[in-house]
């Protein structure tokens, strides 16, 4: 099963980034094939949520980056092999009473565009053959041990299938014969074509798990272990955005006795960039990828919401206000599914007033928190809300994230710390720009003669 999740969350954690060129999925991307791009591209869109699914993939790829493959193959054979398994018609098919002079004369003088295309596949095909009898001795010397690798004994099955054995040992460097080609042909693109077609997505994973794996092991990211969701716990140690050149690490824990994490700190305080971190963190490690962190421990999700970045929906006439409520009601209906899920609200009801805001803040939070099953992450500027909470609600985690001030100017630590903040500096910065200043100038008037 795949983990349930919306666009707005893709979004808000910047999963593809503008054109998939600065989103996590370009961080991971380092893939040699293209079909091995779409495959993760996939993985991303489509997050696990089974235990073992997760700690299988994860094992996996544990295993690659310990001693890191290279991929021994030429992106050129994967293109000429796609492209000739996709010509299906039988009136293309090469057969010996087309190996005729006229046929030899008409390649000679028109290039015979048609049969060089088959060639070029039959020959494409022979050398992914050959060069995965050796990648799949490597894979099976490097996954030793991991039990759950169905790939590579799909792999292993296909090299002994007995119609594929005359390619194992073909000279394909020399120019194969009209009567080869023909021959393989029919093997490979009629006989066997479902056959290939899935050797090739097996090796566009192996892609995927190895790109994956050379991103962990440059930039030291961890592999999480997956718990039953019914622990109902979070261990992340050190943790960071994985976008920052120069990040500060941070730790968290949840648990059953404080499923609820009630965020405050001031304007700039890097609330949002916090709750992104956590955000990518978890949706990574239900992908059983390694994540930026020096350890992760999880209660897999039913799904993963977010609310980060909301815009306005004008098209609908909406305010920001009312766009809010649209979105905690959608999630409302998720979490009324009895799903366990993992749920970040960041800035609850900015859109209207104070007085509005404080008592949505509180109604909101107060009834989420009695979702037990279930993990919250709310942050809100209006810090009297979490007077009130403390009251109201157990299961409720007080963290914030501090300001200093060195004389007027603020510091961002950036480092998460137990408790309630009353760090107001709106208008210590505003003072600071000299916006007042430039206001208060009066405008001189030239005078005319």
């Amino acid at each position: 099963m795949s983990l349930m999740t919306d666009k707005q969350t893709l979004t808000d954690l910047n999963i593809f980034g503008k054109g998939n060129g600065d989103g996590i999925y370009a961080i991971y991307n380092s893939t040699f094939t293209r079909g091995g791009a779409e495959l993760l591209e996939e993985m991303f869109r489509n997050p696990l949520s089974d235990v073992q699914a997760i700690n299988a993939r994860s094992r996996i790829i544990r295993s690659f980056a310990e001693k890191e493959l290279s991929f021994p193959y030429e992106l050129a054979w994967f293109d000429g092999a796609e492209q000739y398994l996709e010509n299906t018609d039988e009136r293309s098919r090469l057969n010996d009473q087309q190996d005729t002079l006229g046929r030899k004369l008409n390649q000679l003088i028109a290039g015979d565009n048609a049969y060089k295309a088959i060639e070029k596949g039959v020959e494409s095909l022979i050398n992914i053959l050959q060069t995965t009898t050796r990648f799949a001795a490597d894979m099976r010397q490097q996954l030793a041990g991991i039990p759950d690798n169905r790939e590579l004994t799909a792999i292993d099955q296909l090299l002994k299938m007995e119609d594929l054995q005359p390619m194992l040992t073909e000279a394909v460097k020399h120019k194969l014969p009209f009567a080869k080609v023909a021959e393989y042909d029919k093997i490979l693109r009629f006989r066997h074509r479902d056959v290939m077609k899935r050797l090739l997505q097996d090796l566009y994973l192996a892609d995927v798990y190895l790109s994956v794996a050379k991103v962990a092991v440059k930039r030291g990211f961890t592999f999480p272990l997956a718990l039953e969701k019914e622990l109902q716990t979070v261990v992340l140690e050190d943790f960071y955005h994985p976008s920052l050149t120069a990040p500060v690490v941070n730790s968290l824990n949840i648990s059953l006795s404080n499923n609820v994490i009630f965020l405050t700190g001031a304007n700039m305080a890097g609330k949002s960039t916090f709750m992104k971190a956590l955000g990518i963190a978890m949706f990574l490690g239900q992908m059983g990828f390694p994540v930026p962190a020096s350890r992760m421990e999880f209660s897999v999700r039913d799904g993963i919401f977010t609310t980060i970045n909301l815009p306005d929906n004008l098209s609908m006439g909406a305010s920001h206000f009312y766009a809010e409520v649209l979105r905690i009601k959608n999630i409302a209906r998720e979490l009324s599914r009895d799903k366990y899920l993992f749920v970040i609200f960041d800035e609850l009801f900015r859109g209207t007033n104070v007085k509005d805001a404080y008592e949505a803040t509180i109604a909101v939070t107060s009834a989420i928190a009695r979702r037990k099953n279930c993990m919250f992450v709310v942050s809100t500027h209006i810090i009297e809300a979490g007077d009130v909470l403390k009251e109201k609600c157990s299961n409720i985690n007080f963290v914030y994230l501090p300001t200093l001030m060195e004389g007027n100017k603020p510091v961002y630590t950036h480092k998460l710390t137990q408790g309630i903040t009353a760090d107001r500096h709106g208008m210590i910065i505003i003072k600071n720009e000299g916006i007042l200043d430039i206001l208060g100038r009066k405008k001189s008037i030239k005078k005319t003669t």
